[in-house]
């Protein structure tokens, strides 16, 4: 069903994948893993290293996985999919297995979890962990995101293998 692939030779927009067609962000293994939609991200070189970034916010409880494990997959779909990734983006996973409601088949593999519905899965080892901070802002217009202070925390994971349809 996938198939490895070498990261440079995706032929994709990342500005499309995850602004417009957006990505899950999967944190966790078979004993236990959450999942939530994310349409903020960057992929790119850092540090000589193929790199997915990804901004969570403090509050949400995919973030407690990010912490507990070393690796996250990003997984990208097909249109058909957006019910899925509306309500993984919509419910928290504290008080309902969306996984589940969200009709996703996970696959284990790894230490990690994606999901069978993919086209495209990134599996990413964390490598840097940062908060937003407001005093770095130069544009004012950037505060109007976050009315409540709740500042995405930001992870920088290295691409260690990319599965593709």
């Amino acid at each position: 069903m996938f198939h490895q692939v070498n990261p440079l030779e995706l032929q994709c927009n990342p500005f499309e994948m995850i602004g417009k067609e957006w990505a899950l962000v999967t944190a966790g293994d078979e004993t236990g893993c959450n999942t939530m939609t994310i349409s903020w991200g960057n992929m790119g070189i850092m540090w000589n290293k193929n790199i997915v970034t990804i901004f969570i916010r403090p509050q949400r409880y995919t973030k407690d996985f990010l912490d507990r494990f070393e690796n996250f997959t990003v997984s990208f779909y097909e249109e058909s999919c957006r019910p899925a990734l509306q309500l993984c983006g919509s419910k928290s996973g504290r008080n309902l297995d969306k996984i589940k409601a969200a009709g996703l088949t996970p696959v284990y593999e790894n230490g990690m979890t994606y999901f069978a519905e993919a086209k495209l899965v990134l599996e990413c080892k964390k490598i840097y962990l940062d908060k937003i901070r407001p005093e770095g802002f130069l544009d004012p217009l950037i505060a109007k995101n976050y009315p409540d202070n709740d500042y995405h925390i930001i992870y920088m994971g290295e691409i260690t293998r990319v599965l593709q349809k």
